[in-house]
């Protein structure tokens, strides 16, 4: 079962990029534009150098709760397995936690927000 694409992965960042995809899971995910409510975006700065090859820079975008309840962050909801799951953690740093949101068009996903 863990080949079945089941789980809904939020993505506001590098893992909406083609080579970030390749290199984290081995194939090109199919996506919809979708927005997580209630965030704002900012940027942080990368050390990893792994993650600063697969995606091409040392600034990523992160995002945090906002008290602006008009807030939202654009991205792309994508159809990923178990195993996927796990290669998105292993991709990504320790500023960032993996949360479980419910997205503008009432998708629950997991995002990766700041740790």
């Amino acid at each position: 079962m863990n080949d079945t694409p089941a789980i809904h992965l939020f993505s506001y960042g590098t893992l909406q990029q083609e080579g970030v995809q390749l290199s984290s899971f081995g194939r090109l995910l199919q996506g919809t534009p979708d927005a997580m409510p209630g965030f704002r975006k900012s940027m942080i700065e990368i050390t990893d150098p792994d993650v600063i090859r697969a995606s091409g820079s040392n600034f990523h975008p992160i995002v945090v709760p906002s008290s602006d309840s008009g807030d939202e962050v654009a991205g792309t909801v994508f159809k990923i397995t178990v195993s996927e799951l796990a290669a998105a953690d292993a991709y990504e740093v320790a500023d960032y936690k993996r949360v479980e949101v419910r997205l503008k068009s009432g998708i629950d996903a997991w995002v990766y927000v700041k740790a």
